[in-house]
């Protein structure tokens, strides 16, 4: 009894020291996973206060950026005298334009066709007399086609290089033309200048050089009017100064964590004011620096400036020219000042006399000096939001206000009736011999692209009337449809953009549309839904043009197109083939085609993005359908210009395809200066089919 009660005690002993060791492992786990809990939350405690130290870190770095920002916004206005006199002097010089043009480049038109080498087309084979004989023969008739074939090659590559130089040539001439008349009107200015002969002639110079110097930080405006006293030699001009809020309010900006907001120091009022007025006082005598600096000929012996703020009169509350500063500098008194070293308002006061605002953050005006208005002679305005807008002008106004351009330019105009005028709305006659004669003009006020109907309801004016031109004018735009209409008629088209630059380089006013200052391009109207059906609605292709491609022969094409800037596509999604149907903005896509076309692409010119210059079309063969074909046989190919509709506006020929070629570009449209879009014939051919083309548009092919 005592062995087995001594073993039952030994298996409950043990059971014990089991159950003791498992409480101790669970209360060693337990402990384990406490510190690793503490060890977290420590690591985390420690996470957090990085994070917020390196967030406050971050935000006291933007405070200083800001604050530093803000120095340097103070430090350009305290020194805008001093940079501004270290500027090169304008020079007419510089208005001249260079006659030297983009060199003929005809690409692989350049090199004629290798002519295949007797010694090549050996016979092989041929154990008797007789089969040596046959070998013989179809080696001289493999020659022979292939000879002929080369010739055939070459014959139609001088053709075509004939073609792209008369293309060429014609190109050229009419830039060296519209150069050298430009030039010429400049040689005409200088020459009007010396001689102090022409007051309008001073006014555009002298603006000009205004306008030229880059001392000006970017925001200050630049309106100006003028007048020029030839006996006197004295000019006269009201310069546009800005307002108060060009010195920042803010003097530091510092970040309080406890609120977790940055705080602005505000600068003091009079510190503030003080700044202001020294910035009045530089731009005044930085005016007269770069007016008296550009004055090459002589024509200047003094100059009145009255320096107005365009804000709201203090007293009417209404907008206004405010008068902050005014002064007459002679050229004797200017040319004695180191302005470098002066201190400016002490400058304007003292050493020049001029009156100065003492109060201009609150608009407290002077009595401004001689006006423009004053000297008799035509003002010049240039810049502001004064001129009127073309296309909310009377219609009537409009026309007469296109007259009076073409009076400026030197021809004789005048408005016909309203009615039975047999669609002209300006009757103009040029004096100039051989190249003047009777031109009909027609003016159209419109917002959206004007229609080639217009253009050839133009053609049929200038028929009828007998007139040596015609000439449309418009306050928007004209497709490629127009342009290939009038390309070798005489006709001129205008362009909103066009006609603003015309009426400011002749002493006239206008802008196109509120805000949109002389010279900038008029926004394309973009309100039309998506025409094409099953498409997502898109408003930017609502004006739109459809290019329908045709050709003769039997091989399988594929028609592209990229959205370039230069050379070079914007994206790889804009280039558009079979595996990419649209541009990401919908705005050229491809279409199924209807006879006689056998491809169509879609293009809304005037939603094409503004980095975009370019729309280049190509052609390819197709290796999944002719693996073994080349271009030869691609020939009489057309691109045909056609509305919404599918009507017919105009046809532009391209080069056929040439024996070896896989890939063809067939042309570009590329946007002119006014925003017009022109065709450029194409004809560089690749061996390396639409791969090897693509590369050279900047596509990288994996």
């Amino acid at each position: 009894m005592s062995r087995r009660s001594n073993g039952l005690v030994g298996v409950w002993a043990e059971a014990q020291r089991q159950q003791q060791r498992q409480l101790e492992a669970r209360a060693r786990q337990q402990r384990e996973y406490e510190r690793q809990q503490r060890a977290y939350q420590q690591q985390l405690v420690r996470s957090r206060r990085e994070q917020q130290q390196a967030y406050k870190q971050q935000r006291e770095a933007d405070a200083r950026r800001r604050t530093e920002e803000l120095d340097a916004q103070v430090a350009a206005l305290q020194e805008l005298l001093a940079v501004g006199c270290r500027a090169p002097a304008f020079r007419a010089a510089s208005l001249s334009r260079s006659e030297q043009l983009e060199p003929f480049a005809p690409g692989v038109l350049a090199h004629p066709v290798p002519m295949p080498d007797p010694n090549h087309y050996q016979a092989q084979g041929g154990w008797t007399a007789g089969r040596r004989a046959q070998a013989q023969a179809e080696a001289r008739s493999r020659f022979e086609h292939d000879w002929h074939a080369a010739q055939t090659a070459e014959a139609q590559r001088q053709q075509q290089l004939a073609q792209y130089q008369r293309q060429y040539q014609q190109w050229a001439e009419a830039q060296l033309s519209d150069i050298r008349r430009h030039n010429a009107g400049i040689a005409e200015m200088t020459t009007a200048l010396r001689n102090g002969s022409d007051p309008e002639a001073a006014v555009e110079y002298f603006s000009a050089a205004l306008y030229a110097s880059a001392a000006w930080p970017e925001g200050f405006p630049r309106q100006v009017s003028a007048a020029y006293d030839s006996a006197a030699r004295h000019l006269v001009l009201d310069w546009e100064l800005p307002r108060y809020d060009v010195v920042p309010e803010a003097k530091a900006v510092r970040y309080v964590s406890g609120a977790d907001q940055d705080k602005e120091t505000a600068r003091p009022v009079t510190q503030r004011r003080a700044l202001y007025r020294e910035v009045l006082a530089q731009s005044v005598l930085l005016v007269l620096h770069d007016l008296f600096a550009a004055d090459e000929f002589g024509a200047l012996e003094s100059v009145t400036l009255n320096g107005f703020v365009d804000d709201h009169d203090p007293a009417t509350g209404r907008r206004a020219q405010i008068f902050l500063a005014t002064v007459m500098a002679s050229r004797s008194v200017f040319s004695g000042l180191n302005l470098e070293q002066v201190s400016a308002v002490d400058c304007l006061l003292d050493g020049l006399r001029g009156q100065l605002s003492s109060r201009p953050d609150q608009r407290a005006a002077v009595r401004p000096g001689r006006r423009p208005d004053d000297v008799g002679n035509g003002v010049v305005t240039h810049g502001g939001d004064e001129e009127p807008d073309l296309l909310e002008m009377d219609p009537l106004a409009f026309e007469s206000l296109v007259a009076e351009l073409f009076r400026a330019m030197g021809m004789q105009a005048v408005t016909t009736q309203r009615s039975n005028d047999g669609g002209v709305d300006v009757d103009a006659l040029d004096p100039t011999p051989i190249r003047g004669g009777k031109i009909v003009v027609q003016v159209k006020r419109y917002r959206n692209t004007v229609p080639p109907t217009a253009v050839r309801d133009l053609y049929g004016t200038v028929q009828d009337a007998g007139a040596n031109k015609g000439v449309l004018v418009t306050t928007s735009k004209f497709g490629p449809g127009s342009h290939t209409f009038a390309n070798g008629k005489p006709l001129e088209l205008v362009s909103g953009r066009e006609l603003v630059d015309l009426l400011h380089r002749h002493g006239l006013r206008g802008r196109l549309g509120t805000g949109v200052r002389s010279g900038a391009a008029l926004p394309p109207q973009r309100t039309s839904p998506d025409p094409q059906p099953g498409a997502d609605p898109d408003p930017r292709t609502g004006d739109y043009s459809v290019l329908g491609m045709s050709w003769t022969g039997g091989v399988a094409l594929d028609v592209c197109a990229l959205v370039c800037h230069g050379n070079r596509v914007l994206s790889d999604d804009h280039f558009v083939f079979f595996n990419n149907l649209r541009t990401p903005d919908g705005t050229v896509r491809a279409l199924p085609p209807t006879a006689p076309d056998k491809a169509a692409i879609q293009v809304s010119f005037d939603a094409l993005p503004d980095t975009a210059d370019r729309l280049v079309l190509v052609a390819a063969v197709d290796p999944a359908v002719n693996p073994e074909a080349d271009l030869s046989g691609f020939t009489d190919a057309c691109i045909r210009l056609l509305d919404p509709s599918r009507t017919e506006q105009g046809r532009l020929e391209v080069s056929d395809g040439r024996s070896g070629e896989t890939a063809l570009v067939l042309g570009s449209f590329r946007r002119r200066a006014g925003g017009d879009w022109d065709f450029v014939l194409g004809g560089k051919g690749y061996r390396g089919g639409l791969e090897e083309l693509v590369q050279d548009y900047g596509i990288a092919v994996a």
